[in-house]
């Protein structure tokens, strides 16, 4: 069996462990959220388009393990060049970013700071995208779902904010 061949075969140890990365951030963060949405959150002027409730950790947790899978298939490409120094670094970050969000917007009730962090998370997400792309066509567009709900979920913070200030 040729290298190649032999790197990207499916390996299930890594891959749960990049869901489980991911996973363990969500639920970490729901730490913070679950216990302001039925006081601090639900005494919010909030736009007529926020999602029910319910749809958040559904599509939360679909996006976690697209997130994942891009990750585990960057990492399989993996190599010892700066580009991929780079690409661990931005998907860091923007993990970090991601935690940090709920922590801000829930935990801190900080409306206008967490919009500034989602606006960070957002380039970030934007520069995960190209620079797991360099890797792997397919993780780039994996992030793609990602993008669009954090692209919705700015314009839902921006809103809470103009609604509250």
């Amino acid at each position: 069996m040729n290298t190649t061949a032999a790197r990207h075969k499916f390996r299930f140890f890594p891959f749960f462990i990049s869901l489980l990365i991911t996973l363990v951030i969500g639920f970490v963060a729901s730490l913070f959220i679950r216990p302001q949405i039925a006081g601090w959150y639900s005494t919010l002027n909030r736009p007529a388009f926020d999602p029910p409730l319910w749809l958040f950790p559904a599509v939360w947790t679909v996006i976690y393990i697209l997130i994942a899978t891009a990750a585990y298939l960057v990492w399989e490409r993996r190599d010892n060049t700066p580009n991929y120094a780079t690409t661990k670094a931005v998907y860091i970050i923007q993990l970090a970013l991601n935690f940090s969000w709920s922590i801000v917007f829930f935990g801190l009730h900080g409306i206008l700071w967490a919009l500034l962090v989602i606006i960070l998370l957002w380039m970030m997400i934007v520069l995960n995208i190209r620079w797991f792309g360099k890797f792997s066509k397919t993780a780039g567009w994996l992030l793609l779902p990602y993008f669009l709900w954090v692209s919705f979920a700015t314009i839902l913070n921006l809103s809470i904010y103009l609604l509250n200030r």
